[in-house]
């Protein structure tokens, strides 16, 4: 509706399209710019049909996604920047969508707010974000907001359904995804069935009473492996560019490569902790006879055994803890003291 009053009364020259990932902000930025290309072109269906293909061939459509963990500097400054700068190729308007826009590193939005500030006349950008946080205030304040729901799990296991999946597994990723198809698809490979399995296993060791220790720290290991790998791609991505003549200090590449890497595993280790408190809720749910609310719907019958005698207010509240430890990780603190200070809690909790 919003979308549809802007190209009614006319489009702004900047939105920020922000919502889960999986919500269908790409989808709708892409009908969205398509609109705009269109009602300034001489053949509106035939600038309509170009705009939607993906990828476009239409010469004043820019689309603009990170090739690794973060949007290479240089880039925004040519695609979008210096390119914004330029008449459109035909038709009277250019349209510059900039994927993932968290992953602009601050040097490249504090470039990229002179385009907002004062854009030419026909020049349109949308910004799409899973993280809105992250992006600078100056950024966010100069783009009119355009808000996304989480799709329900229904829509996001008939999602998975269509490619061929099957089986109870597809209902468990679809609700423990919240609505993000992309999460979902995670959660269905190999290193999503591993991420599922480190958070059972945290979460039985808890109950069992005994040291979870070995549990937490395979669940930070791995989170740290993946961050290393984001650390190495992005550094190679770097070290591409400059081969090709982007200008860039050993020092920035480091540093560079090194938030990408942290960034990685601060995001696996959080749905790692997700998934532990997802467990958590459904204990909750199955001992007080409300399995049909379960998210593991693929893990009934163990979540069946480990909820005989169990208190589900102390099952609610082992959860709540494992969501607090998530809010003090976004603190900075000291990740493997959070995690064992959790792992105390939880024994507390559960007796």
């Amino acid at each position: 509706m919003a979308l549809s009053a802007a190209l009614a009364a006319g489009p702004s020259h900047a939105y920020l399209f922000r919502g889960p990932r999986g919500a269908g902000k790409r989808k709708a930025a892409r009908a969205f710019a398509a609109e705009i290309l269109a009602a300034a072109a001489d053949d509106a269906e035939d600038a309509r049909r170009r705009a939607l293909l993906d990828p476009s061939p239409h010469p004043d459509l820019v689309w603009l996604a990170p090739k690794g963990a973060q949007h290479m500097v240089e880039e925004v400054r040519e695609r979008v920047i210096r390119a914004a700068a330029y008449r459109p190729y035909e038709g009277g308007k250019r349209v510059f969508v900039v994927e993932a826009a968290e992953a602009m590193r601050d040097e490249s939005q504090n470039a990229l707010l002179k385009t907002l500030e004062e854009p030419p006349g026909f020049v349109h950008l949308i910004l799409l974000s899973s993280e809105p946080a992250a992006l600078l205030e100056t950024i966010a304040s100069r783009c009119q907001p355009i808000d996304f729901a989480a799709l329900p799990a229904e829509a996001v296991e008939a999602t998975l359904r269509e490619g061929g999946e099957e089986g109870e597994e597809i209902a468990a990723a679809a609700r423990l995804a919240a609505g993000d198809t992309e999460l979902a698809r995670l959660l269905l490979s190999e290193a999503g069935r591993k991420l599922r399995a480190g958070a059972e296993c945290f979460a039985a060791a808890a109950l069992a009473g005994g040291d979870a220790e070995s549990s937490w720290s395979a669940m930070l290991k791995s989170a740290e492996g993946a961050g290393e790998e984001a650390e190495t791609s992005t550094r190679d991505a770097l070290e591409e560019e400059k081969e090709a003549g982007v200008k860039r200090s050993a020092r920035d590449l480091a540093d560079a490569a090194k938030r990408a890497g942290r960034r990685r595993r601060t995001e696996l280790l959080d749905l790692g902790l997700a998934l532990t408190a997802a467990w958590f809720r459904d204990l909750a749910a199955i001992a007080s006879d409300a399995a049909d609310v379960a998210y593991n719907r693929d893990r009934l019958d163990r979540l069946r055994s480990q909820a005989q005698d169990l208190d589900p207010s102390a099952a609610r509240r082992a959860a709540e803890l494992v969501q607090d430890t998530r809010r003090r990780l976004d603190l900075n603190v000291s990740e493997e003291l959070a995690l064992e200070a959790l792992s105390f809690r939880l024994a507390t909790v559960l007796g």
